[in-house]
Formats: C-alpha cells, structure tokens, sequence
C-alpha cells in the first residue's frame, strides 16, 4: 500500500475512535498531514502508527500507550490541553488549535 492510501486508511479509521471521545482532526491540514506521514513511516519501522512526537520505551506494555490515537491512556492530560500532545487531535469545538497551551501531564 503506498504511504497516500495508508495516511487515508489512518484517518477513516482514527476517526471513527476519535470522535465519539469528542475529539476531531486539527484543522491543520498540513499538520495533519505530516503527522500522519510520519505515523505511517513508524508502522512501517515498528509494526504500529506510533505518536511521532513521543519517544519509545522498548517496553512494549507503555510504547501501546503512544500508539495512535492514544487519547484513552492521557485522556485527563488532553481533555486539559483540549488537544492531543502532538496536536493530530483537537476538541470538537476548537477552531484555533494554535491558541491551546500544552503542558506536561503532572501539571494537570
């Protein structure tokens, strides 16, 4: 499958998670994008689509936790920032993703 058909496949099925936890894709198109190219080029590396802004563990039971969308295992943490670390994922109701604060997880 070349990396266009897959990034497609992504965001058909992440949607379909993300949106019933009340999130959206960003309105960054080009975030989006790059994002998803990137998470394509880590399935391909590593077997999954994983968050391409947080580093591995080599512990398989906490890399599943930064496996795209990871929202379920930081979901107090995003609900907070009304983003996803990387920022792929936004509330529902955000339309300025660049004016939500990101902050570590022991601040929430």
């Amino acid at each position: 499958m070349s990396t266009d058909a897959r990034k497609e496949s992504l965001r058909y099925l992440f949607e379909r998670v993300v949106t019933p936890l009340g999130y959206k894709f960003s309105p960054d198109e080009q975030l989006v994008d790059d994002l998803l190219e990137a998470e394509v080029q880590l399935e391909q590396d590593h077997g999954a689509p994983f968050c391409p802004c947080q580093g591995r563990t080599g512990v398989r039971e906490e890399d599943m936790k930064i496996v795209c969308p990871c929202i379920p295992f930081h979901r107090a943490h995003f609900d907070a920032m009304r983003r996803c670390w990387c920022g792929l994922y936004v509330h529902l109701d955000v339309t300025d993703p660049d004016s939500l604060p990101q902050f570590p997880p022991d601040e929430v």
